[in-house]
């Protein structure tokens, strides 16, 4: 049903690559995201929470490192320890605190000089403008619905996206002590479609309209389009909510293996949360993006 609509959406989704590094971790943490541009200016959108990780990194590093300038200050004296354990605290800095994040786009721009952000005030949606760059590397852009009363619970909808970091392509480099992007490696993640219909039309607390499906959105999925089998642009996946099913299990025995077991089980319907075609129009409207309607 939808072969040919990812084909064509395809051609303008593109995946978002980062790696995290935490505090006292060598580790590396790879993840995805996913945007998609509207028209030939190299405008894109994504979700807010996405777009968040991208201006917050150079502050994290930055925070990071006049940390390191602060503790290589004491390593020399007697009571270093404690002393780095207050300079921990100050700069925010536990086990699980992210100190480095390096994002990569992919197949969007040749190369970019500045990357503009606007957060929608009140949706998880915004807006990226690439610019300085010479060429877009995408091949076709966003067509949004124009008729959105044809949004209605029933119709099958599908979401595409990046939703499985599978790229290799970055080390940890201990002469720096940093994480990098590296030659080696597998440098692309595969797309990932999933179809779901629509169950419910939702509105918040300003009167602004939302899109639920029957299936979730996954991680790496957010900021995907939304589309009919048209291609047409119905939407953007933004969450997955948990809806409690009741059918609750407590202590019940079975038989697992050949042996009686007592489990408990709380089940829950994962939904997906999209924002909807016309809060994106809206908000393009307003920013002075050119967009496409069909």
């Amino acid at each position: 049903m939808f072969v040919d609509a990812i084909e064509r959406v395809d051609l303008f989704t593109r995946p978002l690559h980062s790696i995290v590094r935490l505090y006292g971790h060598d580790g590396i943490i790879p993840g995805t995201a996913t945007l998609f541009f509207v028209n030939e200016e190299a405008c894109a959108i994504t979700c807010k929470h996405v777009a968040d990780l991208v201006a917050q990194a150079d502050a994290i590093f930055q925070n990071y490192r006049e940390f390191q300038g602060a503790r290589r200050d004491v390593l020399r004296e007697k009571n270093a320890n404690h002393l780095i354990s207050q300079l921990e605290t100050k700069f925010k800095l536990s086990p699980d605190a992210i100190i480095r994040i390096r994002n990569n786009f992919i197949g969007c721009v040749d190369q970019f000089q500045r990357l503009n952000i606007y957060r929608h005030p009140t949706q998880d949606l915004a807006l990226l403008r690439f610019e300085g760059y010479k060429r877009i590397l995408y091949s076709s852009y966003a067509t949004f619905l124009g008729d959105t009363s044809r949004i209605k619970p029933g119709r099958s909808l599908c979401r595409l996206g990046y939703p499985f970091p599978e790229f290799t392509n970055f080390r940890y480099n201990p002469s720096i002590d940093d994480i990098e992007w590296y030659v080696v490696g597998r440098a692309s993640s595969p797309s990932f479609p999933i179809d779901g219909i629509v169950t419910r039309l939702t509105v918040d607390n300003r009167g602004l309209p939302g899109i639920e499906m029957s299936t979730p959105g996954l991680r790496g999925q957010s900021g995907g389009p939304l589309f009919d089998m048209n291609g047409l642009i119905f939407g953007m996946q933004s969450a997955t909510s948990h809806l409690h099913l009741g059918f609750d299990i407590e202590d019940h025995e079975v038989l697992v293996n050949g042996r009686k077991r007592r489990v408990s089980n709380y089940p829950f319907l994962n939904v997906g949360r999209c924002v909807h075609v016309d809060v994106i129009k809206a908000f393009l409207r307003e920013k002075g993006v050119k967009y496409y309607e069909g």
